[in-house]
C-alpha cells in the first residue's frame, strides 16, 4: 500500500462538477493499493497517519498529530501511486491492484481512517474521473509505502 499524505488548509474531490467529499484543515490522502495488501497494511497506515506529528504545537514546532489538531481527513484513491516507468515513457501501473481487490480495500482503509481519528472521512468516488482540490500548507507531503517504512 502506497499514500501520498498532504498536509492542507483545505482540500475537496469533486466528480461531474459534484463535490464528493471537502475538508477544511487537516491532511489529504492519496492512497494506491497492490493485490497483496491486506489488513495489517490498512490497519499499520491508517495507525501512521493519524498519529504522524505533522502539525504545530503552540511553540510552532511540527508536533501535533492531525487529530490532535482537531483537522479532518480527505480520502482519494489514486491507482497511479503504483506507476513504473523502468522501461519507455509510457507508465505501467501492472502492480496497482485491479478495482475488484483495491474497492473493498480502499473502502476498509477509509473506515479505519475514521476509527482512528474518531470522526467520519470523507473520500472520492472509486473509479471515477475525480478533480481534486487543496491548498497545502507548508508545503509538508509525505510518501509512505507500508511494505517499506522508513
Amino acid at each position: 500500500m502506497r499514500v501520498v499524505v498532504q498536509r492542507v488548509r483545505e482540500a475537496a474531490v469533486a466528480v461531474d462538477g459534484q463535490i464528493s467529499g471537502k475538508i477544511g484543515h487537516g491532511l489529504l490522502v492519496l492512497a494506491g493499493f497492490e493485490a497483496a495488501d491486506g489488513e495489517a497494511d490498512l490497519t499499520w497506515m491508517a495507525g501512521k497517519i493519524v498519529r504522524l506529528r505533522l502539525f504545530a504545537d503552540a511553540n510552532g514546532v511540527m508536533n501535533c498529530s492531525v487529530q490532535e489538531a482537531a483537522g479532518d481527513i480527505l480520502a482519494v484513491s489514486q491507482f497511479t501511486l503504483y506507476a513504473s516507468v523502468k522501461k519507455g515513457n509510457r507508465p505501467s501501473w501492472s502492480r496497482a491492484a485491479p478495482g475488484e481487490i483495491s474497492q473493498p480495500l480502499f473502502a476498509r482503509f477509509v473506515e479505519k481512517l475514521a476509527i482512528e481519528l474518531g470522526k467520519p472521512v470523507p473520500s472520492g468516488v472509486f473509479g471515477a474521473d475525480m478533480q481534486v482540490s487543496l491548498i497545502n500548507d507548508g508545503p509538508v507531503t509525505l510518501s509512505i509505502d507500508s511494505r517499506a517504512p522508513e
